[in-house]
């Protein structure tokens, strides 16, 4: 009996053992395991060396935003598109245009997909934690847009519990969610939106003022409020945190381009009127 109870505590000690080297083994393949991955999960993306070896730089944008990026036979043209074709040039590198929707813009920054953001992207307090702005270019506001028949709605307190019209993850998609009672529906695109509030399936929009009066002149059967449901914006550039260096030279490009007055003639050259 005893002799039994012996070879039970031995058998128990050596599978303690076992237990233990299999812990520590395993312990140490995680380790191992986490000493490789995650260089290459934190990995920081150089955009300069990147655009040097490429010889091309990304531009991300939402082409659904007149007239600042629109199509036009296939090619992505407006006054953001000539701000970005000015950046290639200066570092010597062909324009690579990606168009995509607005709202995953500074998740495909922050994954090196593009390497800066012109959309009438506009600087707010949420964007910053995001991304790096650049100087700004241009001051905008929203606007309200409604049937040019409609007298009931004159202002921001008229929208309470109106169905608004936005595009999705804008300013105005912003001002509209605060709006008391809002039933705010979000589009792709501001022309969208505007289609949608002339058929009468929605009671306003709200979109950045140059925007706006395009969709008006081009339309028809509406009409922008004089009563401005916002302060104003400006809009800048994004590049990737820590991107200071590209940051710079975009900088440099919209310096020139304000002092000789080469923003103000894009905005006339693109805007109707």
């Amino acid at each position: 009996m005893a002799g039994e109870i012996l070879y039970d505590q031995e058998q128990k000690i050596e599978r303690g053992h076992i237990a233990v080297s299999c812990y520590k083994k395993l312990s140490l393949l995680i380790l191992v395991l986490a000493l490789v991955l995650v260089p290459f999960g934190c990995k920081k993306i150089n955009t300069m060396d990147k655009i040097a070896q490429k010889g091309q730089i990304i531009w991300g944008t939402n082409a659904e935003f007149a007239p600042f990026e629109t199509r036009e036979g296939g090619k992505v043209i407006g006054i953001d598109a000539e701000i970005a074709q000015k950046i290639a040039d200066k570092l010597g590198v062909e324009l690579v245009v990606e168009d995509m929707d607005f709202d995953p813009l500074p998740a495909a920054l922050k994954s090196g997909k593009i390497d800066f953001i012109g959309a009438g992207f506009t600087i707010e307090p949420d964007r910053e934690k995001q991304v790096l702005f650049t100087d700004t270019y241009f001051k905008a506001v929203q606007v309200i847009i409604v049937q040019d028949n409609n007298d009931t709605i004159l202002g921001v307190v008229d929208l309470e519990g109106k169905k608004i019209g936005v595009q999705n993850a804008t300013t105005g998609d912003g001002v509209a969610s605060d709006i008391e009672g809002a039933d705010v529906i979000r589009f792709n695109s501001g022309i969208e939106a505007a289609l949608d509030l002339k058929n009468g399936n929605i009671d306003a929009v709200i979109i950045d003022d140059l925007p706006a009066q395009m969709l008006v002149e081009s339309q028809g059967g509406l009409k922008l409020l004089d009563e401005k449901p916002s302060e104003d914006e400006e809009y800048a550039l994004a590049v990737r945190l820590g991107d200071t260096e590209l940051q710079q030279v975009i900088n440099e490009v919209l310096k020139d381009m304000k002092a000789n007055g080469e923003i103000e003639a894009l905005v006339n050259k693109y805007s109707i009127g």
